[in-house]
């Protein structure tokens, strides 16, 4: 299947290539506009898949780009994500037809799972087939049921756990901090919570090894933070 097209629509440039490695790591191809004319030309000339629009944009706002793209003929799905929350901005997105408004700070496994689930309605997703189910150990994960079995038996994983194990597989070896953990899969860089990565490292630990206390799979690395190991 070829990678499906994913725009991004956003002028704080860290978030948006923090959202395009993410994206590419799961196999889109994706492309970046910093503002709101760019980001019209874009989907004109590219065509993308799916976009993904903040509001506040230099040239002209979030809502004049779904506007322009809607009245263009452009019909696929759109997903807001922008730091206005009111129910009115809310509301305005809707009636323009956006598909989906997400307030930030979101966590990049949430994003990531919203723009699964508009590719399969409009035709696929990269990961849909085999390749959604990972198996390490007696473990086995189906990502589209978001259901895991342990030696053929369910598992039941809180959701934040759950992400957390899949930010780690995907990395396949790599570490990852827990400042880094909690931006992806919390949606939040803060210092004070990095014992809520710990806290749930314990229950994948718990859940998933055959000894909490010898981890195979999600390991500690000292003064760095944790990596999976297959």
């Amino acid at each position: 299947m070829t990678a499906r097209r994913i725009l991004v629509v956003d002028d704080n440039q860290d978030l948006a290539d923090g959202i395009r490695y993410n994206l590419e790591l799961e196999g889109y191809t994706v492309q970046i506009s910093a503002d709101g004319p760019s980001a019209i030309a874009a989907v004109r000339s590219w065509q993308p898949d799916l976009v993904i629009l903040d509001l506040m944009l230099p040239g002209c706002d979030g809502y004049e780009v779904l506007r322009t793209v809607r009245e263009q003929g452009g019909t696929m799905p759109v997903i807001i994500l922008s730091a206005r929350g009111e129910e009115v901005d809310k509301v305005r997105g809707f009636r323009l037809d956006a598909d989906q408004y997400v307030t930030k700070p979101v966590g990049l496994m949430e994003l990531l799972a919203r723009v699964r689930s508009l590719l399969r309605r409009s035709g696929g997703a990269p990961g849909d087939g085999p390749a959604a189910r990972i198996t390490f150990g007696d473990v086995v994960v189906d990502q589209a049921a978001r259901a895991v079995t342990v030696g053929g038996q369910p598992v039941s994983l809180t959701p934040k756990a759950y992400d957390l194990m899949l930010a780690l597989v995907r990395r396949q070896g790599a570490v990852a901090s827990r400042v880094e953990l909690l931006r992806e899969v919390w949606g939040t860089s803060g210092e004070v919570l990095t014992r809520t990565v710990d806290s749930h490292m314990a229950e994948l630990r718990r859940k998933l090894e055959a000894s909490s206390d010898e981890p195979r799979h999600f390991l500690t690395v000292w003064k760095a933070g944790y990596r999976f190991r297959d």
